[in-house]
């Protein structure tokens, strides 16, 4: 019986699914973070050898590495020049570089989120680019594997690690199914028990990058979404329970 869910996440901005959820089963949903986003330290940075004026082009695929890189570049006095292109995977993420830039001066080109929308701007116009894509700690990288089949001349960069958060006050065992969502979340999961066992918890995958980790950690998956019917991890847990209630 399904009755106390673990989200590992922030709370979302939208809740009213959860609400309708709960209200329907009878159930409880808790949004806690397994992780947190935090940029590399300069000296982390200077360990991969990576010399930023090398590039004529920057990839950018989230906002965190956004703040991370102009942070970093602050850090080590590197001035970018304006004719620096920046290359994003979405318009959103373009846009958020306004806090760091003049926007209306830079060369600036946007996606629809896949990787190879990236690759489509790019085209024959911008190949002779040098790229400097920039990364997470996460060795999975749709865009860094894309560049890998194209010839172009790049190189990638962490500027982003994700850090375990402390659950000791966390009573896991308590909770009947918990939502995952990325292969941080499942170290941080093992980190603050090591001795865990899933037993007769429910998980719930969301995103194809965490299916691996969870596997490889000897997770059995109740569910994985998103899919067709069920878009949203608040559809996926619905269903879930429609089935199983």
């Amino acid at each position: 019986m399904i009755r106390r869910i673990l989200v590992s996440q922030q709370p979302p901005k939208a809740v009213t699914p959860y609400e309708a959820i709960s209200a329907k089963f009878g159930v409880s949903f808790d949004f806690i973070p397994f992780f947190l986003i935090e940029p590399v330290s300069s000296r982390e940075f200077r360990a991969q050898r990576v010399n930023i004026l090398d590039y004529t082009a920057i990839v950018f695929s989230a906002r965190s590495t956004i703040d991370a890189f102009f942070h970093l570049c602050e850090e080590l006095r590197v001035r970018i020049p304006e004719t620096m292109k920046y290359f994003c995977t979405t318009e959103a993420v373009a846009m958020y570089l306004q806090k760091h830039i003049v926007y209306r001066k830079r060369k600036i080109f946007f996606g629809d989120g896949s990787a190879s929308s990236v690759i489509s701007l790019i085209g024959t116009k911008h190949k002779g680019e040098k790229f400097l894509i920039t990364t997470s700690d996460s060795p999975d990288n749709d865009i860094t594997r894309m560049f890998e089949s194209t010839g172009l001349e790049f190189k990638s960069a962490i500027f982003v690690k994700s850090v375990s958060q402390d659950l000791t006050g966390v009573d896991i065992r308590s909770y009947d199914m918990i939502v995952l969502y990325n292969k941080a979340d499942v170290k941080s999961l093992f980190e603050n028990c090591p001795d865990f066992s899933q037993g007769d918890i429910k998980f719930v995958s969301y995103g194809k990058s965490v299916v691996k980790a969870m596997e490889e950690a000897g997770l059995d998956i109740a569910i994985s979404a998103p899919s067709v019917e069920a878009p949203s991890v608040a559809r996926a847990v619905e269903l879930y329970l429609e089935k199983n209630s």
